[in-house]
């Protein structure tokens, strides 16, 4: 095979393998990367990078699990902890398969939603990888969560 053959394989290869990195919601209710999403309580909301950016829509006595796929970010708080408040502490899991520095793993917080009102769940870092500076559409990390009674 010549270089211009493997490229196009490589790169199909490459997004499958990133397609797998997708949260499945396989404890509630996964948000697809859509501009809003609603759902009743006590449903559990899976966000992930996916959902960086849009507004959910959600009840009072919801859940919400955010799960950010590298260690390098820190655990994502809210700006109205009366509104959307965070339980317990947030937990790391790396992954034991990756190369040091590569920030392979998972930074996971739980939250309620606890009265009506509007909160962002957010988390910001600057690096993506040792000695990497992430790009600025990588940098932040914003979901906008409407409660409703």
């Amino acid at each position: 095979m010549t270089l211009k053959r493997t490229m196009p394989l490589a790169w199909a290869m490459a997004l499958l393998a990133l397609a797998g990195c997708a949260s499945t919601g396989t404890t509630g209710t996964s948000v697809p990367p859509t501009s809003s999403a609603t759902v009743t309580a006590p449903a559990g909301i899976v966000l992930d990078e996916h959902a960086n950016h849009t507004t959910l829509k959600a009840v009072v006595g919801s859940t919400i699990e955010v799960d950010l796929h590298s260690t390098y970010w820190p655990a994502p708080t809210s700006s109205a902890p009366d509104t959307v408040s965070p339980n317990g502490a947030p937990t790391t899991s790396p992954s034991p398969s990756c190369r040091p520095g590569g920030g392979c793993g998972t930074v996971t917080t739980h939250f309620t939603a606890r009265t009506p009102g509007t909160a962002h769940l957010t988390a910001t870092r600057t690096a993506c990888g040792e000695a990497l500076n992430c790009p600025p559409d990588q940098r932040t990390y914003d979901v906008t969560v409407e409660v409703t009674g």
